[in-house]
């Protein structure tokens, strides 16, 4: 090294706190995006899976379509949302099954830390809180009973902090129609926002609820991330868990 030259090497303490320091600043911008009513209405929304037209999320939250216009340029700019072009009109949805977790997790703690007494969690809706989309899977008192009887049966191992399938778990979903190398995918567990324990989500989870749709034993109420439980539904339910809806 010639005479008179420096050099400055970063220690890997340094390096650690740099990355921290990254994580804390994308973790403030985010709660941020979240903490305006307007664009938290919007998330909200969007919770059921379906793509929405801007001029729908701006009705939803409220605001004029120039307002929710910037609002959703803010959400998917940081990667909450994604846009779609069809046609003339841009539509959102939801950037990840990741995101819609973060939500509902968001929701449930708000409340549960609101400092007011709380009758009840999660919505009022009676239909919603009976069963209804979280965002790929499903949610409410039919879903956690479903897990919940997983779990007492064997065939699944459940907490809230994650979930597994059984090879019990997996049979039964497999004479339920599921293909097995989804089955074989990760799967976890979320915490209801309404019944406070949790249901099942992941591959699992998301293979599971397109099995109740494609077989019409639920239906989507439209408008709302509700689902109406057929005929055949509750005889479904009966026979492949034992609940009685």
């Amino acid at each position: 090294m010639p005479d008179g030259s420096a050099t400055t090497v970063a220690s890997p303490g340094w390096a650690m706190h740099k990355g921290n320091m990254q994580r804390i600043s994308a973790f403030a911008e985010t709660t941020a995006l979240m903490g305006d009513p307007s664009r938290a209405n919007m998330l909200f929304a969007l919770m059921d899976g379906r793509a929405l037209s801007a001029g729908e999320l701006a009705r939803f939250a409220g605001v004029t379509p120039q307002t929710a216009s910037g609002h959703l340029g803010k959400l998917a700019e940081a990667g909450l949302v994604v846009p779609t072009r069809q046609g003339r009109h841009r539509y959102f949805r939801l950037a990840s099954p990741s995101v819609a977790q973060m939500v509902e997790s968001v929701m449930s703690v708000a409340e549960e830390l609101s400092g007011r007494p709380l009758p009840s969690t999660g919505p009022r809706d009676a239909a919603l809180r009976r069963v209804r989309t979280c965002y790929d899977h499903l949610a409410g008192e039919i879903a956690v009973a479903i897990a919940g009887r997983m779990a007492e049966r064997g065939q699944l191992v459940l907490s809230h902090d994650g979930a597994a399938l059984t090879d019990a778990g997996s049979a039964l979903l497999v004479e339920m129609g599921i293909a097995a190398d989804i089955i074989r995918a990760p799967c976890r567990s979320c915490l209801d926002w309404s019944e406070r324990r949790p249901h099942l989500a992941g591959a699992a989870g998301t293979a599971l609820y397109r099995c109740f749709v494609d077989h019409a034993w639920f239906r989507q109420r439209e408008g709302t991330r509700a689902l109406e439980i057929t005929r055949s539904g509750e005889a479904a339910l009966d026979r492949w868990f034992g609940i009685r809806a």
